[in-house]
C-alpha cells in the first residue's frame, strides 16, 4: 500500500517530492518542497482520505523541520509529510482552509516556534497570553526566559 501511496504522489507532484523513507511497514515519511506542501497535504487528506493526525515542529542547527503526520487507518499506515524551513525566517503556507484540523496546532507552533504560517485563518494566541514578548520562542534552541529570575513550577 505505501508503495502505491509514494509511486501516486510521485507521479501526481514529480519534482516536488524530495526523498522517501520507509521507517518501518506501517510508517512512511516523505520529504516535500515546502511551496507544494498544501497541495500534496491536500491530496492526502481529501483524495487518499487520510486523517490529519498532529504536525509537529523542531527547530534543528540548520532550519526548522515541520512532520505532517496522516494516518491511513484503513491501511494500518502513517504518511508523514516533511518540510525544512529556513533557520532565519521560517514560514510556509497554512494548510488549515485545505486542511481544518491543522488550525490549532499550526497556532501553537507559531506561538511556540515562531513558524510563520501565512494566510492563515484565525491566528491569534492559543496557548501564551496576548501580552507575550514578541519574539521571544519558548520551544527554540536558543530561548531564554525574557522574565528573568526563578520560577515555581511547582503549580
Amino acid at each position: 500500500m505505501a508503495d502505491e501511496v509514494v509511486e501516486g504522489l510521485k507521479t501526481k507532484f514529480g519534482d516536488a517530492i524530495k526523498d522517501v523513507y520507509e521507517k518501518s511497514r506501517r510508517r512512511t515519511y516523505i520529504t516535500v518542497d515546502a511551496a507544494r506542501l498544501p497541495d500534496i497535504a491536500e491530496y492526502c487528506y481529501k483524495d487518499l482520505g487520510c486523517r490529519f493526525q498532529i504536525c509537529t515542529g523542531m527547530h534543528l542547527e540548520h532550519g526548522f523541520e515541520i512532520l505532517y503526520h496522516f494516518a491511513m487507518d484503513r491501511a494500518d499506515r502513517i504518511i508523514n509529510l516533511r518540510v525544512i524551513l529556513d533557520l532565519e525566517k521560517p514560514s510556509i503556507e497554512s494548510i488549515a482552509r485545505r486542511v481544518p484540523a491543522a488550525e490549532w496546532i499550526e497556532r501553537e507552533m507559531w506561538e511556540l516556534l515562531g513558524i510563520e504560517f501565512r494566510n492563515h485563518p484565525d491566528m491569534r494566541h492559543l496557548l501564551l497570553t496576548d501580552d507575550w514578548l514578541e519574539g521571544n520562542y519558548p520551544l527554540r534552541r536558543d530561548w531564554k526566559d525574557w522574565r528573568g529570575g526563578e520560577h515555581d513550577t511547582s503549580e
